[in-house]
């Protein structure tokens, strides 16, 4: 035998002595059940979401596709609007589609989430939901009297109406309850109003095709674990 025969017989029994080692540890550590490890070579590792009945409304949207647009400001509902609309038009022009084999949801929330609700709570408490949204009516630069985005024909923007058009089309609103709460009880501090009885009224006045969520940061994931595709519009 050379020395390199030797050298190599020598590193060939340390390494198999050193696996023998390993093997038994692996072994001890799951008190040598064959079916342990066979559990591990062979489990299903594929990550799955969990469901809540609470989130099944979102599988009853009609639509051979699914797009949710999330939204945080007042600014980021205009684009969110406008992508939302070039959707629905280009489904139509290029693929042939209805507005009905698309399933679209806008979620509003944080400086959105005033523009979920009806002409009526503007009126009547939209100082409080101008200073939430940090948003005011572009011409007066005063609280706007009514929802902007809902109601055509506000002068200074661009997406006026279109919320009221889109949900004509099939759109659906999901709006914050969480931001929803935290304007219920601005209002109720300003006015010594009651937060609870002023979150129900605000609840009653949404508009069409909106409804409220737990949270709208909950909403974008629930929607995205049920194949919606999914953009945030700044």
């Amino acid at each position: 035998m050379t020395e390199n025969d030797s050298r190599w017989s020598e590193a060939r029994r340390s390494f198999l002595s050193r696996l023998g080692i390993a093997a038994g540890l692996i072994g001890a550590t799951f008190g040598g059940s064959s079916a342990a490890m066979a559990q591990i070579a062979g489990g299903d590792s594929q990550w799955r979401p969990f469901r809540h009945e609470q989130d099944d409304w979102l599988d009853k949207l009609p639509g051979k596709h699914r797009y949710v647009f999330d939204t945080t400001t007042p600014e980021g509902l205009g684009l969110g609007l406008q992508f939302g609309n070039n959707y629905f038009n280009t489904n139509r022009s290029a693929y042939g589609l209805q507005d009905s084999d698309i399933a679209v949801l806008l979620i509003v929330r944080h400086k959105s989430t005033s523009f979920g609700y009806n002409d009526a709570m503007w009126v009547k408490y939209g100082k409080q939901f101008s200073d939430q949204a940090i948003f005011t009516d572009p011409t007066t630069k005063e609280p706007p009297k009514v929802n902007v985005y809902h109601r055509a024909g506000v002068a200074g923007v661009a997406q006026s109406g279109r919320l009221d058009e889109l949900m004509k089309r099939g759109l659906h609103l999901a709006v914050c309850a969480t931001a929803s709460r935290g304007i219920a009880t601005s209002i109720a501090t300003a006015t010594g109003g009651n937060a609870d009885k002023i979150m129900d009224e605000m609840a009653a006045n949404l508009v069409p095709s909106a409804r409220l969520v737990p949270a709208g940061i909950v909403a974008v994931n629930r929607a995205q674990e049920r194949g919606y595709s999914f953009v945030h519009a700044m």
